[in-house]
C-alpha cells in the first residue's frame, strides 16, 4: 500500500501569536509518498525538489522523525518508507520543515487500518518539526493539518479559528536563507512585562476581529512588539517591505515564521495583490529577488492525493 499527500505552506506566529498561531498559504507546499511495510522501521528513501540535501537518517529528517513518532500509536511491526518532494525552501519562513512532517503523517495515516486522531497526528508532526527547529512548536503544523487559521496548543488537539471570507494574505519570500535556529537565537535575553501585556492585547484584538469579522479590530491588534524587533535586523530591507505593505492598504504586516518571508493581511484579494507587488519591489530595492503568493487566509488543509 502506498499513499501520497500534499501539505501547503504556512505563516507561523502571525506576528502576535508566537509559536501558538498560524495559517496556511495555498500555492506552495511539499509532497510525501509513504509505503506501508511490516518490518517496524522507518526509512527515508529520497528527498527531491527545492531542497535535496536533507538527511536520509529518519531521526534527523522531519518527515522521518514524524513517522517514528507515529509508530508509538501503530500496531506492532508497522513500518514506513518515505519519499519527499520539496516545494518549499528551507529557511524561508514558510513552514518548509513542518510541511514535510505533515505530508508524511497524513500519507501514513491513510494507510493505517485504524487511523490516528487529530491530537496524535499533531503530536507526531510536532516531533518531526523539532528535528529541524530544535523545539516542539505547532504554529506551522497545526494549520497545515486543519486548514485556515489555527491556535496551536502545546498539548491536545489544535483549534481552528473562523476568519472572514474577505481576509487575504500577501506572502513575499525573498531569495535569502535565514535558518530557524539562528532566528530563535536572536530571541535570547530578558523581556519587560509591559511588552507581554501589549502583545497579549494584540493577540486578543486579532482573534476578536476574526470571530467578529471586524477589520478595524484586526488592524488595531496586528502589531508584534516582542519578536519582530529582535528578528527584523536579520532580514535585509525589512522596514521598507513592511512600510510598503501598509502603504498599499494592508491591515498589518510582519515576519512570517522565523523569516525572512514577510506577510501582510488584507481586506481583499485586490489589496493583497497590490501589497505583494509593493513588498517585492521593496525587497528589490535591497537587491533581493522575491517570490510572491496571494491567497485566502482560510485556505485548505493537507490532503491525500493518491492511495493504492
Amino acid at each position: 500500500m502506498r499513499a501520497t499527500a500534499f501539505s501547503p505552506a504556512s505563516v507561523g506566529n502571525v506576528g502576535v501569536g508566537f509559536d501558538i498561531l498560524g495559517h496556511v498559504v495555498e500555492g506552495a507546499g511539499d509532497r510525501a509518498t509513504v509505503r506501508l511495510t511490516g518490518d517496524g522501521r522507518v526509512r527515508v528513501l529520497a528527498v527531491r525538489g527545492a531542497v535535496a540535501d536533507l538527511p536520509l537518517e529518519a531521526e534527523r529528517n522531519t518527515g522521518g522523525r514524524a513517522l517514528l513518532s507515529m509508530l508509538k500509536h501503530a500496531p506492532a511491526g508497522t513500518g514506513f518508507e518515505l519519499e519527499l518532494d520539496k516545494g518549499i525552501a528551507l529557511g524561508s519562513g514558510m513552514g518548509g520543515s513542518a510541511a514535510s512532517a505533515v505530508a508524511a503523517v497524513v500519507a501514513a495515516n491513510a494507510l493505517l487500518a485504524r487511523p490516528l486522531g487529530m491530537a496524535e497526528l499533531y503530536d507526531a508532526a510536532m516531533d518531526g518539526e523539532a528535528a529541524a527547529s530544535g523545539s516542539r512548536h505547532g504554529d506551522n503544523v497545526a494549520p497545515m493539518l486543519l486548514g485556515g487559521l489555527v491556535i496551536a496548543p502545546s498539548h491536545g488537539a489544535p483549534v481552528r479559528v473562523p476568519v472572514p471570507d474577505w481576509l487575504h494574505v500577501a506572502l513575499v519570500h525573498p531569495h535569502f536563507v535565514l535558518e530557524t535556529r539562528r532566528a530563535r537565537a536572536a530571541l535570547a535575553g530578558s523581556y519587560e512585562l509591559h511588552g507581554f501585556v501589549e502583545q497579549s492585547e494584540g493577540l486578543a484584538l486579532v482573534l476578536a476581529g476574526c470571530y467578529g469579522k471586524d477589520a478595524a479590530l484586526i488592524r488595531r491588534g496586528l502589531r508584534d512588539v516582542l519578536v519582530e524587533p529582535r528578528r527584523a535586523p536579520l532580514i535585509p530591507g525589512f522596514a521598507g517591505v513592511q512600510r510598503a505593505a501598509l502603504d498599499a492598504g494592508a491591515l498589518g504586516a510582519s515576519i512570517s515564521g522565523a523569516g525572512p518571508s514577510v506577510f501582510a493581511w488584507c481586506e481583499s484579494r485586490a489589496t493583497a495583490e497590490r501589497a505583494a507587488a509593493a513588498m517585492a519591489a521593496a525587497f528589490g530595492a535591497v537587491d533581493l529577488a522575491a517570490d510572491t503568493f496571494v491567497a485566502r487566509v482560510d485556505g485548505p488543509a493537507a490532503r491525500v492525493e493518491s492511495l493504492g
